[in-house]
């Protein structure tokens, strides 16, 4: 049996037409602020790319820039019910 497709996220209004070689610096900041929030908020590099019309490797790029420790690849381990 198939898994079903994981919707697409649509680009916020915010970003849309924004992604281009030459951002404002306004641009620029409404970005990094944006990117930097949502990815500590738990949002995947993926979800962010979708959600600002960018590439993952764009989004990477602006959390390097922002200086924001990247997770760790792949979901995170479950922890095992600790037994009383």
């Amino acid at each position: 049996m198939a898994y079903p497709s994981r919707p697409t996220l649509k680009v916020l209004p915010q970003f849309r037409g924004t992604a281009s070689i030459r951002q404002t610096p306004q641009q620029r900041a409404t970005l990094l602020a944006f990117v930097t929030t949502a990815y500590q908020e738990g949002r995947s590099i993926h979800e962010l790319a979708e959600l600002t019309g960018r590439t993952q490797t764009a989004i990477r790029r602006a959390l390097d820039q922002a200086a924001v420790p990247r997770r760790p690849r792949g979901a995170p381990l479950a922890r095992p019910n600790e037994r009383t």
